[in-house]
């Protein structure tokens, strides 16, 4: 089995900043990009950021400038370094690994449980 266990959500105030990290563990062939999505009361479940092995990275246009995702491969964790926070960043923040366990099990997503980001003063 694959889990994904996130930590780094809590309250803080407009302008803040939070690290969210996610650590993958379990049996993992090969590890294709690891993301953040959130999901705020009421609506959908949202692409926040992605990072692919080969480097690339996705970032919703509201967190742009604000957000940078990285990556420990070694350990498979992915972080979510979150700067000039604000109240409409309130959600939560649930972590996302695309990756194969291994040569006979397909390619799948994985979350993780999600973490509580609030952002108000």
């Amino acid at each position: 089995q694959v889990q994904l266990v996130e930590s780094g959500g809590d309250l803080v105030q407009p302008g803040g900043s939070l690290r969210l990290s996610c650590a993958a563990s379990g049996s993992i062939l090969s590890m294709y990009a690891m993301g953040w999505y959130c999901q705020a009361p009421g609506k959908e479940r949202e692409l926040v950021a992605v990072l692919t092995s080969s480097g690339t990275t996705t970032y919703a246009d509201s967190v742009k400038g604000r957000f940078t995702i990285s990556r420990d491969n070694a350990k498979n964790t992915v972080y979510l370094q979150m700067n000039s926070l604000k109240p409409e960043d309130t959600a939560v923040y649930y972590c996302n690994a695309d990756l194969r366990r291994s040569s006979w099990a397909p390619r799948r997503d994985y979350w993780g449980q999600g973490t509580q980001v609030t952002v108000s003063s």
